[in-house]
């Protein structure tokens, strides 16, 4: 995907933000890959998604390139990338070339990335700190050992490469966390063809449809409007099947009288969407259904009324629990009082999960979802600022067992949204399939 030179700059900014963090830091060079190709088997490749980082910081979505990001008396920004090679292109396509990726990509220069191993060394000559990520896999890292290897020769002992190694994540995930305008703007185009292919699917669903009959009227709906993939493997699991939390969409039938429950997002322009629905396959809830998808509906609410900026993380999870747990002693699924089944963890026979997660680049996005320099169990929950975006998500899933009234048997129900955070409160984007029961029938009997 080519930008047009109106889009570059979310991409120089975010550039511009790093060059500034690491001179505050003392000066410093940042290197970092895109992702490789992947073998699918023999000579046959998985389709290719960019490195989400890589991506952030250059709106480069082309396999084989690196950014080099170098903060001195003059900034600079190189991008490393395949050459044109007319022949290479008849099979696989258009290539940018390091010709047209300083004006396309906003970058102060660019070489083919057959100079990268030669340039480099010498790029890290005299500076203080390198920038990296410690994820990076073993060709990236021998590759970042070898280059200040062969800096320490060139220096001869009068230029020294980096004394200093950072990860870049932390920063590059605290950025990432808060979105800006044009990341916000493909979040809602994916949620809305997400929360369309929601739609289809249950007007499509009925008994003696095949789970991947669901998955293929999703996957149309997605490309149909645009979306350039599934965000992640689709979820559509029909009655037992349900209470498996990442099942994939299998050859299991579609029966009357039983749920389906769908857990599927589109990418947009490498942005993620992330809904879940569940319905009933013949566009009736049955009472015993209808009970726990009010109860989950009634989290999600409680959960959607504690998410705001200065509210904590922790405080929706802690909210759905609430009305979850309370539920489960209502319907006789556990036994004791509220403040009981909460401490001691009982409900999470039902429900064992968090209530969200945050959603972005990747549908379980970079960020921690603790502030604080303490030990991991002691810090703070991360508190909510306008233009974060996650997911609320509760569910409850009760399987087959002696001790389970008989009438819940095998009944899996999540229902999710994804939620911006405003200056007032959340919106959830994703409200354009119906979450209201009676909707839901509505919506399957046009």
């Amino acid at each position: 995907m080519s930008l047009p030179a109106t889009d570059i700059a979310p991409f120089a900014n975010r550039r511009r933000r790093v060059l500034d963090h690491l001179r505050a830091a003392g000066g410093g060079i940042a290197v970092l890959a895109t992702a490789p190709h992947a073998v699918r088997n023999r000579d046959t490749e998985y389709p290719y998604r960019h490195d989400s980082d890589f991506y952030y910081l250059t709106g480069f979505t082309e396999p084989d390139a690196w950014l080099v990001l170098v903060a001195g008396a003059v900034d600079r920004a190189i991008l490393f990338c395949r050459a044109r090679h007319p022949e290479q292109e008849i099979w696989e396509g258009y290539r940018c070339g390091p010709e047209a990726a300083i004006e396309r990509y906003g970058m102060d220069d660019a070489h083919a990335i057959e100079e990268l191993d030669e340039l480099m060394p010498a790029l890290l000559l005299d500076q203080p700190a390198l920038y990296r990520s410690f994820a990076a896999a073993g060709p990236v890292e021998r590759k970042l050992r070898r280059w200040q290897a062969e800096a320490e020769q060139q220096g001869r002992g009068r230029r020294q490469p980096p004394a200093r190694v950072h990860d870049l994540r932390p920063l590059l995930a605290s950025m990432r966390l808060v979105k800006d305008a044009s990341e916000i703007a493909a979040m809602r185009q994916a949620a809305r063809i997400s929360a369309g292919a929601h739609a289809r699917a249950m007007r499509a669903a009925r008994a003696g449809l095949h789970e991947y009959e669901l998955e293929a009227e999703l996957l149309y709906e997605f490309r149909r409007h645009g979306a350039q993939a599934p965000a992640y493997p689709s979820i559509v699991a029909a009655g037992a099947n349900a209470c498996v939390l990442h099942y994939a969409a299998g050859d299991t039938v579609l029966r009357d009288g039983e749920l389906v429950l769908i857990d599927a997002g589109c990418e947009v322009d490498s942005y993620a969407s992330d809904i879940t629905r569940t319905f009933p396959v013949n566009g009736h809830f049955s009472g015993p259904q209808r009970a726990l998808y009010d109860l989950t509906a009634a989290a999600q609410a409680a959960a959607v009324a504690a998410t705001a900026p200065g509210r904590s993380w922790n405080d929706a999870h802690e909210a759905a629990v609430r009305v979850l747990a309370q539920g489960m002693l209502d319907e006789g699924l556990l036994q004791g009082s509220l403040d009981g089944v909460i401490e001691s963890g009982a409900y999470t026979r039902y429900y064992m999960h968090r209530t969200g997660h945050w959603l972005g680049l990747d549908v379980h996005d970079a960020g921690d979802y603790r502030s604080g320099p303490a030990a991991p169990e002691d810090r703070p929950w991360r508190n909510l600022e306008p233009g974060m975006v996650l997911t609320i998500e509760p569910g409850i899933y009760v399987r087959a067992a002696d001790d389970v009234p008989r009438q819940f048997h095998d009944i899996g129900i999540r229902i999710e949204d994804d939620a911006l955070i405003t200056h007032e409160g959340c919106e959830l984007i994703t409200r354009g399939v119906p979450v209201d029961a009676r909707e839901i029938e509505a919506l399957m009997r046009e």
